[in-house]
């Protein structure tokens, strides 16, 4: 008798064990090819640059400016002499003007503070007053002006048809005119405020795609900030050759969004569940969808993508039907609480990873309308939080 009731306890533990689920994690790292906003046939990527702009600017131009520069200052030089000696001269009276003020309240101070007895300046704590004289101001004579050689490093040397070769599509060939893309641009414009340094280069950008228009676009027409000294202390040729370049990638990254591909590298975080058995439907959707995933290539047009995007949402599919036999009501049940939990987060994550935010938040939701009854670990909340803010923002 006695051990018929420790066999049957054992069966009844072997019973729960059995339904015991191990859920493991895994991260899977995947290419993900970003498509274009204007999708564009194989057959019909190619592309025609056309630039209007004021430059048309040669090392003999970049030469030539240098050297008008400093004859300018060659030219201002007495002016900018005699400047500095009016601007030491006001310095001059201002500070004779403050010696004799400051002189005149030591005076002041010296006699009142003698006139106390020495019972009161210890009752009141006073010290005697002391004279100090601000600094005689010295005259600075600008030094005469050296001509020097221009950087051509940093020298804007820089024309419409070197400003077209800038402007590129990946994965297009130029040449063609099914993209005509059309930039008229201004030269940059400089100004002071506030002792600092502000640029703008209004530049419009039209692109038309076999023959209508995709893209109007001002781009550049508001002053920004360059640099924290005024203009006449800044080397203007390099900034305007910095902001030109800046207008340039502007433009580029522009037409990647709306016609380039791009090869985007993620990883995403997957759960299984190991037991075997009931869970080898489980095991085979895993197996699915973690295979095809590494599969996938970041390339236009590429056949293996079709077949491993249908063979990852058989996976998918599998995750799908598990979830309409979870009983949430039954910790020991198969297909309990525990098993949905994990299988909502690989869907909210998968859908996240892949781009398809519409699906993820479907899933959110289904999950949130059950939270009641999965009673989510700690982690498990902060990661479920996390995905909500990945996902609404």
């Amino acid at each position: 008798m006695k051990l018929s009731f420790i066999f049957s306890i054992f069966l009844s533990c072997t019973a729960i064990l059995g339904h015991a689920q191990r859920i493991d994690a895994e991260n899977i790292s995947f290419q993900l090819l970003k498509e274009p906003t204007n999708a564009v046939e194989a057959q019909n990527r190619n592309y025609s640059v056309t630039v209007n702009s004021p430059y048309n600017i040669t090392k003999e131009d970049a030469i030539k400016e240098a050297k008008d520069k400093h004859q300018k200052n060659v030219d201002n030089y007495d002016q900018s002499v005699q400047d500095a000696k009016n601007q030491h001269a006001e310095k001059l009276k201002d500070y004779e003007a403050d010696v004799k003020r400051l002189n005149e309240k030591y005076r002041t101070e010296s006699e009142q503070y003698n006139k106390m007895k020495t019972v009161e300046k210890i009752a009141m704590n006073a010290m005697p007053p002391v004279l100090r004289l601000p600094s005689r101001p010295q005259m600075n004579i600008p030094q005469k002006p050296v001509y020097t050689e221009p950087d051509l490093r940093n020298a804007l040397i820089v024309d419409n048809k070197v400003l077209a070769s800038q402007i590129s599509i990946d994965g297009f060939t130029r040449g063609g005119n099914y993209i005509d893309i059309a930039i008229n641009m201004e030269r940059t414009n400089f100004q002071d405020n506030a002792g600092k340094s502000f640029a703008n280069q209004p530049t419009k950008l039209v692109v038309k795609q076999g023959g209508t228009v995709k893209i109007d676009k001002n781009l550049f027409s508001d002053f920004e900030e360059i640099a924290s000294s005024p203009t006449n202390e800044i080397n203007l040729s390099a900034h305007e050759k910095n902001y030109l370049q800046k207008v340039i990638a502007k433009i580029n990254d522009i037409l990647a969004e709306n016609y380039g591909f791009s090869k985007i590298i993620s990883t995403v975080k997957l759960e299984s569940v190991k037991n075997k058995g009931e869970y080898d439907d489980l095991e085979k959707a895993h197996i699915y969808v973690t295979t095809n995933l590494k599969k996938m290539q970041a390339k236009p047009d590429y056949a293996p993508n079709k077949t491993a995007f249908e063979n990852l949402n058989k996976g998918i599919d599998i995750w799908k039907a598990t979830l309409k036999k979870i009983d949430y009501n039954g910790k020991k049940a198969i297909f309990n609480g525990k098993i949905a939990t994990y299988l909502y987060l690989n869907l909210i994550r998968l859908n996240l990873a892949l781009g398809n935010k519409t699906e993820a938040e479907k899933y959110l939701n289904e999950m949130q309308e059950h939270l009641v009854d999965l009673k989510l670990s700690f982690d498990q909340n902060y990661e479920l939080k996390a995905l909500e803010q990945k996902l609404y923002n």
